[in-house]
This record gives structure tokens, C-alpha cells and sequence, in this order.
């Protein structure tokens, strides 16, 4: 190619390139104003104009340009109410079994009576133990007789006084012999250990009972115990004597007072929950073993600052919101400590009545005027 040629298309593309960069890059008519270009002046200040005036006319003053809405902060309390479920048993439940083996001879009781301590619930067959404890009454007469011999052979020294102490020891055997006779025969007589209602009855008269065969179960219902299981976050807020209430999936629309009876030393390592019992007056015998009770506790809690959901936004070090300053945006970081449906708990520079925005949040900066949906900005009168 000529070189004539190769000079034309350079300045073709030099120019190209120019006209390029005057009308993509705008900070270059600011640069060919300052070289005194007055027609790239007018380009720049036009523009300029133009936006400063709708800077000035639409945003009164800085303000932004789109108004914001914003919500009182409010107060959250957490930790405050234990709702738990339980199981309901008796104050005190045994489970009635023979000492010895035996035919039961008669059934006292019938199921659902009410009994009291020692009341006699069935007796077994008796026959082999008289007779025992009528040998062992014997033996303890002769013992005597023979002793009372010694004696009176030891006042005339006919008697040594090894035979005289193999006398008394003979006869406090034959007392220890009448005593376990006797107690043999009172174990054939079953009785109550404590006082309360009777369950059914799963043996009948006639039956051949062993040491392990379960006789009558006998429920002192009084009161209720009942067994919960509570997140440990409550550990240090439950102790003994604590009041609370308790309602019963079989009588819904009554609610029973009671109180903490018992709090366990440890927590479970696998479910990381605390064992408490709780006791429930019963005076109308209206509870029974076994029901489930849906257990409720109040505690003071802890209380936090609550914000709308809307308000929360994030950034490069955390969440944070926009407060309301005298007028003027300010960033607070919040850390969130519960989210609920309506709102959020947060750890924050925020006291009840401040105001935070939750729209128009794109709009907002830090430190600038803030224009208030519904409020007539300062200055419109004029």
C-alpha cells in the first residue's frame, strides 16, 4: 500500500477513535472544555444543568427523591412461657406379691375399693404354719421349765453355772423359734403397705400363688405426679416450689394448679433436657395414672428490641437497619436473636419508639435527610 494511503486511514481511524471517545465517555467533553472547546462546553454544563435542576426541584435539599416508610420499634420477650408435655402417675403406686408360695385362700378387696394401710387384701393357706408356731410355743415351755430346774438346783450347788447359762440360752432360742414361727404365719396374710385405691385383681381364690406372682396394685391418687422434660435454656429458672399449671387432654376445659416437686441434677446427654416433676392436687379424684398433661410456666424472660422483618438488611459485616436520627439516616447492626411471623428480635442500639425504615430502603444512605411517607418535608409551606 502506498504510503499516502496508510497516512489517510490513520487519521481515519484517530478521528473515529475521537468521535468515539467524545460521545461514550462523558468526563471527555469536561476535558476538551478545559482545552477552551466552547461547544463541548455547552454539552457538558447542559446535562449538568439539567440534572442539578431536578436534584434541586425533587429532592428538596438532599432529601430522596422516593419517600420511606418506617415502624416503631417495639419490645420482644423470649424465654418467657415452658409448655411442655407430661405423664401423669400416683403420688405413690405399689405392686402387691406374696413372701412365700401358697393357695390363696380368700380375696378381701374388690377393684376400685379404697383402703388403708394394713388392710388385709388375701390370705394364703395357713395349716403347715400353726402347726409350726404350736411347736415352737411348745419347746419355749419346756426351755422355760428346765430353766427354772436349774435354778433351783444352782441354790442348793447342785447345779454348775455352765449348766445354768446353757439353760438360759436354750430358752432365748425357743423364743427366737416362736417369733419366726409366728412371723411365718403372719406372712400368709397378705395386707395393704399403704392406703389408696385398688386395681384389678388379676388372681381369684384358689389360685397357687408364688413370690413373684403380682397379687393387687394399690394407687394412692391424692395427688398427681407428673413427669416433664424441659430444654435445658430453663435449667436455672426452674426450682422446687414453683407454680404452674396443667391441663388434661381427657378434661380440656379445666386447667389444675401445682407446683415444681422435684428438679433432677443433671441433664440427659442425649436429648440435652432436664427431668422436673410437678404435683397436682387430686382432692375430687378427677386424674388418674397415666394421663397426659400439657404443663405451662412463666418466667420473666428476656427482653429484646422487635422490628419490622422488612427493616432487616444485610451488608459486607452483618445485618443491620436503618434508624432514624434527628431526621437523618443512621446504620445500626443488629444481631438477630429470634425471628418471628411479624417481627424480629434483635441485639441492638435500639430502644422502644425509635423508628426504622422498612421502604424506600434503596434510596436511603447513611447520615442523609430522610423524607417520610405522609409527612410534609421542612420548607414546603413556602
Amino acid at each position: 500500500m502506498a504510503a499516502w494511503k496508510q497516512i489517510v486511514l490513520a487519521i481515519v481511524i484517530v478521528l473515529a477513535a475521537a468521535a468515539g471517545w467524545v460521545l461514550l465517555v462523558p468526563s471527555s467533553r469536561t476535558v476538551l472544555a478545559s482545552w477552551g472547546i466552547d461547544w463541548a462546553q455547552a454539552k457538558t454544563e447542559q446535562p449538568q444543568t439539567a440534572r442539578g435542576g431536578n436534584r434541586q426541584g425533587g429532592n428538596r435539599g438532599g432529601q430522596p427523591q422516593t419517600p420511606v416508610v418506617t415502624q416503631t420499634v417495639a419490645t420482644g420477650t423470649i424465654n418467657d412461657r415452658l409448655s411442655a408435655i407430661g405423664t401423669g402417675r400416683a403420688l405413690n403406686s405399689v405392686v402387691i406379691n406374696p413372701y412365700a408360695s401358697g393357695r390363696l385362700t380368700e380375696i378381701s378387696v374388690s377393684a376400685g375399693e379404697k383402703i388403708e394401710a394394713g388392710t388385709v387384701i388375701a390370705k394364703l393357706d395357713a395349716d403347715s404354719e400353726e402347726i409350726a408356731l404350736e411347736r415352737a410355743r411348745i419347746a419355749q415351755g419346756d426351755a422355760e421349765a428346765a430353766l427354772e430346774r436349774i435354778k433351783a438346783l444352782r441354790v442348793t450347788n447342785t447345779a454348775s453355772a455352765v449348766q445354768l447359762r446353757e439353760a438360759e440360752l436354750a430358752l432365748d432360742n425357743a423364743r427366737l423359734g416362736v417369733r419366726d414361727a409366728a412371723l411365718a404365719l403372719d406372712r400368709r396374710t397378705i395386707t395393704a403397705p399403704i392406703a389408696g385405691i385398688v386395681g384389678i385383681l388379676p388372681v381369684e381364690a384358689g389360685n397357687y400363688v408364688t413370690s413373684q406372682t403380682t397379687i393387687a396394685t394399690i394407687d394412692d391418687r391424692s395427688r398427681i405426679i407428673v413427669d416433664i422434660w424441659v430444654p435445658e435454656r430453663f435449667t436455672g429458672l426452674i426450682s422446687v416450689g414453683a407454680p404452674l399449671t396443667a391441663s388434661s387432654v381427657a378434661r380440656p376445659g379445666r386447667v389444675f394448679e401445682g407446683e415444681v416437686s422435684a428438679v433432677d441434677n443433671r441433664l440427659d446427654e442425649q436429648s440435652r433436657t432436664l427431668r422436673i416433676q410437678a404435683r397436682l392436687d387430686n382432692d375430687d379424684d378427677a386424674l388418674r395414672a397415666g394421663m397426659s398433661f400439657q404443663v405451662a410456666m412463666q418466667f420473666p424472660g428476656d427482653t429484646y428490641p422487635s422490628v419490622d422483618p422488612l427493616a432487616i438488611q444485610w451488608g459486607g459485616n452483618g445485618a443491620f437497619v436503618w434508624a432514624l436520627d434527628n431526621g437523618k439516616a443512621k446504620r445500626v447492626p443488629v444481631r438477630i436473636i429470634q425471628r418471628n411471623t411479624d417481627s424480629v428480635l434483635v441485639q441492638a442500639a435500639l430502644t422502644t419508639g425509635d423508628k426504622v425504615v422498612t421502604e424506600g430502603i434503596h434510596t436511603v444512605r447513611e447520615g442523609a435527610e430522610l423524607l417520610i411517607a405522609g409527612r410534609e418535608p421542612a420548607g414546603s409551606g413556602s
